[in-house]
């Protein structure tokens, strides 16, 4: 059925039928099917537009319900049509706040399944807040050939959960500094980041996690400040401008790929941060440029007064991930960054949303998660949870399926705050140290279950744990109210940077304490960008809206900051890497740590002191032969601790190597294996502040 065209007779398309499958935008050698979901518009018109910049559209095809309407889905198909294409939606439709409806029919609306999202260099976020306002500089849609692409025999590296290592970062802020020694114009982009992947190699982590990178909107900020984190999606399945060399192109979809297959040429796989929990259209007052306008009322959970948002994910509004048109969205979101770009895996941000139903209740079996648990096209993809969300449902540990695994927000917590010197946490902190068992063995999770962290981008970095008391948060424009209050962290004295060079050893001896307990503990380690070199946001523990200095990665760290480079790329390289000296340590960590025969002590062998006022505790690891054993001594006291040595394992004399020394200077604070001095005596004296672990075999 022809389609007339409301704006012009003359066209360059053939405007046809159409069809209600796939949804989206689906380009055939013929042209290009539109299709879109609305259960309650009225009247659909898709908008051809000849420029990123146009306000008005050159063509408007009206869609008629009596043949371009199957059920709820609107469809047409545009004979001619090609790759290239800019276009957008007008959808029509009551504006009834009470029933939850805000149709808009001023507004251009984008597509919830395009590839790609445009923006106009005037668009301005507050305009489009604006009930009836018409005639803006509006983000569009362009038409996009997936299938065009030479992924040259790229696989996905399937690296098993317990032989990964994960990096969190932004993929702007690791190469936007000018010292990166990146080209200006592949700064802050993903091509930047391929520069940079030799860096990734040597350290030796083996993922890494980015933070959103599917297009979102920078102006969901205070004023004069953008969001810079991500965490505001306009699009589940458009990678973000940004971070292409070309902005508001097609390139950033190759140049998303080149990335992923550089980082898989090298072993090193690729999470994604994904936002299926809210969307930044915000709250009443906020924006319509996608579902407030497509038809709010299925694509978000409402209150009683379904004029109001419900709000389980503190930024204004909550996506209504249980219902069936919005589950089948993020599945086939999923499936495209999993089958078309080759993503290893996905973190589920305030992933506990997705287990309230249409009402905003938590559920038992919530259906988008089993979708995700058991859909083929995922099985092998790596799924992590942030098994919490802003409304206090924390499901840690009772997070649905075996196929997830959750952010560890306790281990973070009760790391930091024994290390640190609190009363009481002697316990919860070995029990984080061996996996977690009171969260995860009684269900029956292995110690992976756990993705271990002592830092992430939501919080302070490493180096402000140690530097700072408080938070230093003014610079967000919110007086400092925002970012959390209790971060565990102790400044050794003097609040923010300091030339006392007793301070700065402590601190640096602290930071290394945190990395050892993170990467050689049971679960699987993430280390944020820049913790491996002592970066700081000076005391910002939520720097979400800090596109500049605070947040970039500093490269000068590197060669200032060796030390501590070279100690956390030696301690990954020794749970990872397999190797063979001549007094028999022929193991992996790894390996060695999954199921270790463990004793616990204090300063005295079989002594371990479990009191409230305890800061001391130690453990012999042996391996299942009995042939090879490490001595972990832990000292979060202020004083100076003496703790004695086993000399006999299962009854055989043992003689022991100082592999990690914290309090010492390098290269002496971490030696390779085969390196390790021999400890004489029957003692080893712990500084105050650090830990000690020794390597030993049985004497021959």
């Amino acid at each position: 059925m022809f389609i007339r065209n409301i704006q012009s007779e003359k066209s360059r398309f053939v405007a046809l039928q159409g069809q209600s499958f796939p949804v989206g935008p689906t380009l055939t050698e013929d042209g290009v099917n539109f299709c879109i979901f609305s259960k309650n518009a009225t009247l659909v018109e898709l908008l051809i537009f000849n420029h990123i910049n146009e306000i008005y559209p050159a063509e408007v095809f009206t869609l008629n319900p009596k043949y371009n309407k199957t059920y709820h889905y609107w469809h047409i198909f545009l004979e001619g049509a090609y790759e290239g294409l800019i276009y957008a939606f007008r959808i029509h439709g009551p504006y009834e706040p009470h029933k939850g409806h805000l149709f808009d029919s001023s507004k251009v609306i984008l597509d919830p399944y395009a590839k790609a999202v445009v923006i106009p260099e005037t668009y301005d976020r507050k305009e489009h807040c604006k009930l009836g306002k018409g005639g803006l500089h509006s983000m569009k849609n362009v038409v996009v050939d997936i299938t065009n692409y030479d992924w040259e025999g790229d696989i996905h590296p399937r690296t098993p959960f317990s032989r990964t290592v994960i990096y969190e970062m932004h993929v702007g802020g690791f190469t936007k500094n000018p010292n990166s020694g990146v080209s200006p114009e592949k700064r802050g982009t993903f091509a930047g980041l391929i520069e940079k992947i030799p860096y990734l190699k040597e350290l030796g982590i083996t993922a890494v996690e980015l933070l959103p990178i599917f297009q979102f909107d920078k102006q969901d900020a205070p004023p004069g400040l953008i969001n810079y984190w991500g965490y505001s999606p306009i699009s589940f399945f458009a990678p973000h401008q940004d971070f292409s060399t070309e902005p508001n192109s097609l390139k950033v979809l190759d140049e998303f790929r080149d990335m992923v297959k550089a980082l898989h040429s090298e072993g090193i796989e690729i999470i994604l941060d994904v936002v299926f929990n809210h969307t930044g259209e915000n709250k009443e007052d906020g924006p319509t440029y996608s579902f407030k306008g497509i038809d709010n009322s299925i694509y978000y959970i409402l209150e009683k007064d379904k004029s109001k948002y419900k709000n389980y994910s503190g930024t204004g509004n909550t996506l209504n991930a249980n219902q069936s048109i919005v589950r089948r969205m993020i599945l086939s979101a999923l499936h495209f960054w999993v089958r078309d770009m080759h993503v290893d895996g996905f973190r589920f941000d305030l992933a506990s949303i997705l287990s309230r139903d249409e009402n905003g209740n938590p559920i038992e079996n919530p259906p988008i998660l089993w979708d995700i648990e058991s859909d083929p096209i995922l099985a092998g993809t790596k799924l992590i949870a942030e098994a919490w969300d802003a409304a206090g449902l924390y499901q840690i540990g009772s997070f649905v399926g075996d196929s997830w695994k959750e952010w560890n927000g306790k281990f973070r917590d009760d790391v930091r705050a024994f290390l640190r010197g609190d009363q009481g946490k002697i316990s919860d902190f070995v029990t984080r140290v061996i996996g977690s068992p009171d969260i995860y063995a009684a269900k029956n999770r292995e110690a992976e279950q756990s993705i271990n962290f002592v830092s992430c981008h939501d919080g302070f970095t490493l180096m402000d744990v140690v530097s700072y008391n408080h938070k230093h948060n003014l610079a967000n424009n919110e007086g400092n109210r925002d970012g959390n209050n209790e971060n565990y962290s102790y400044n050794f004295g003097v609040e923010g940077p300091t030339n006392n060079k007793y301070i700065n050893k402590l601190r640096k001896r602290q930071i290394k304490n945190l990395h050892v307990i993170n990467i050689l503990s049971l679960g699987a380690p993430m280390i944020l960008m820049g913790d491996e070199v002592c970066r700081t946001q000076q005391g910002n523990n939520n720097a979400y809206c800090q596109d500049n200095e605070i947040s970039w990665f500093d490269w000068d760290l590197v060669a200032q900051n060796q030390e501590m480079f070279r100690f956390v790329k030696i301690l990954i390289q020794k749970r990872l890497l397999r190797e063979t000296s001549q007094r028999g340590f022929n193991l992996s960590l790894i390996e060695f740590l999954q199921k270790p025969l463990i004793e616990w002590h204090g300063v005295e062998l079989g002594k371990p002191d479990w009191r409230k006022n305890s800061h001391a505790i130690a453990a012999t690891f042996s391996s299942l032969s009995g042939l090879v054993s490490m001595h972990y001594m832990v000292n979060a006291y202020f004083e100076d601790l003496s703790f004695e040595l086993p000399q006999l394992i299962d009854g055989h004399p043992i003689q022991w190597k100082r592999w990690i020394d914290t309090a010492k200077e390098s290269p002496d604070d971490i030696q390779q294996w085969k390196d390790s001095p021999w400890i004489n005596g029957e003692c080893y004296l712990v500084k105050a502040h650090s830990i000690v672990i020794a390597i030993g075999n049985l004497k021959k």
